[in-house]
């Protein structure tokens, strides 16, 4: 702890955000750099505490060194933080730019003022690096004779490929898009994350070996049993790809889109793609209805700003969450809590407690949303329950359902591996991350659900290291 009063002299400081003027006219990052000796001030209010909960599962699923590298930048030793955060972490710059953060709601600090800026001080860390070429290739010392196929380029899949390949293991992971990066490719909209952030992990992981498959759909273009022949071990890594529907009248009228289709098409127009007039989704001089409000939503907000939106309306059909922390998720457990992104800041009308009942248009084209107020008489575990005399209607000329994942898209590879499925309808693992098909292991939201990049990292790590036992193993 290299100041004792450090959390009790220096106050939080966060990144500016751009200009909401400057911002919805780019695609762009948000946030504004902080000054190098700023971030070495505010590693200075790390508490340095007995038992650091940003550190557990409910802080830190990669379970980073957090108070160690936080010391070290306030030391200014920023080599020695890097390599103390790429121990735990095979991408902080994609956590640092994306992750919620509960290791900072999960902060001991936090519990009586405002938590330490933890991703702020990670995501320059790993800047930091790259700028001064600290960031390179980690060859594997002995290669081992194994091949394994990853299927699926989000974090996940690149992070079992990455500690499989410096394992030594020959490495190729299968994309069915025509660009590598999954979710953090074509889901996550560049303002939160240019793709040049991506591009450049990946350029490293080339050089260490790891061999990259695009347009091929496992399953179809190669199938599961020519799969299973041609490799060791495979890592399903697909993601959870199936999107909840909204089954009610007016569904399939024109001008309805789910949010990733949405999403999808922005990053490839950001990327160069032409899109045809006919297929090109624009909220352009629209009203645009978000059904969701979760962070899909909210990135679908921030794109119709960009695009030039009329307005945008956001519903969302659980209640208004508290302004502060509500009693049933206590410290240090993730809050439920009111939260406004960068998108709302943009402007969006947001409601809360709504069911949208239907749709209605005009030469098959949607107009109006229809909805209902709703009330939760037993929590959000009781189900909703309509509120009397409550319905209403807007004027809409677009609408995106952003409204969550059911779980991996279950025909294809997974039913010809003949995988088993848990209860929810996520690909089942032992405790080493493997199926009930021998050789064959599952990681990040194909297994657990929909769920954070730094989760996805995770189970990219364990499942690569479950992999790497199994391979080795005598018997």
């Amino acid at each position: 702890m290299s100041d004792p009063k450090g959390f009790i002299a220096i106050r939080r400081q966060d990144p500016k955000r751009r200009s909401v003027r400057r911002r919805i006219k780019d695609y762009r990052e948000l946030y504004e750099p902080l000054h190098p000796e700023v971030i070495r001030s505010q590693g200075a209010r790390c508490m340095d505490c007995g038992i650091p909960f940003c550190q557990s599962d409910y802080g830190c699923p990669v379970q980073n060194l957090i108070p160690n590298f936080n010391d070290m930048v306030h030391r200014r030793h920023w080599r020695d933080a890097l390599k103390t955060l790429q121990h735990t972490n095979n991408f902080p710059e994609f956590t640092g730019r994306l992750c919620p953060a509960p290791c900072e709601t999960a902060c001991v600090l936090g519990i009586t003022d405002e938590a330490v800026t933890i991703r702020e001080i990670e995501r320059n860390i790993v800047e930091r690096g790259f700028a001064r070429g600290w960031v390179r290739a980690i060859m594997p010392v002995q290669e081992s004779g194994f091949k394994v196929a990853v299927v699926g380029s989000g974090p996940a899949g690149l992070a079992a490929a990455q500690q499989l390949r410096r394992a030594g293991h020959q490495v190729t992971v299968f994309e069915k898009a025509d660009r590598i990066g999954g979710l953090l490719r074509y889901g996550i909209p560049d303002f939160k994350m240019e793709k040049r952030v991506l591009d450049r992990r990946l350029e490293q992981m080339r050089i260490e070996g790891v061999r990259f498959s695009t347009g091929v759909r496992v399953g179809e273009d190669l199938p599961a049993g020519e799969l299973m022949e041609r490799f060791d071990a495979v890592c399903l890594a697909m993601g959870s790809e199936a999107p909840r529907e909204l089954d009610v009248k007016g569904r399939n009228l024109a001008g309805i889109h789910q949010a990733m289709s949405f999403l999808e098409q922005q990053n490839r127009v950001n990327a160069g793609d032409l899109i045809e007039d006919g297929d090109r989704i624009t909220a352009e001089g629209r009203n645009v209805l978000v059904i969701g409000g979760g962070d899909t939503g909210s990135d679908c907000v921030g794109t119709c700003h960009r695009q030039g939106a009329r307005n945008v309306t956001q519903f969302e059909i659980l209640p208004r969450p508290p302004d502060k922390r509500d009693p049933a998720t206590p410290w240090p457990q993730w809050p439920r809590v009111l939260r406004h992104t960068h998108a709302h800041e943009e402007g969006c009308d947001r409601e809360w407690g709504v069911m949208t009942t239907g749709f209605t248009g005009l030469g098959g084209f949607v107009r109006r949303a229809e909805a209902v107020r709703v009330e939760w008489p037993q929590g959000t575990s009781g189900g909703p329950v309509k509120v009397r005399g409550s319905k209403f209607d807007i004027d809409v000329d677009m609408v995106l359902l952003a409204m969550g994942f059911t779980g991996p898209r279950k025909n294809g590879l997974i039913k010809d591996l003949g995988v088993s499925l848990d209860e929810r309808g996520n690909v089942a693992v032992d405790s080493g991350h493997q199926t009930s098909v021998e050789g064959v292991f599952a990681a990040g939201d194909v297994r657990r659900g929909a769920s954070l990049v730094v989760w996805a990292i995770r189970e990219g790590r364990d499942a690569a290291d479950g992999i790497d036992r199994w391979l080795r193993s005598p018997d």
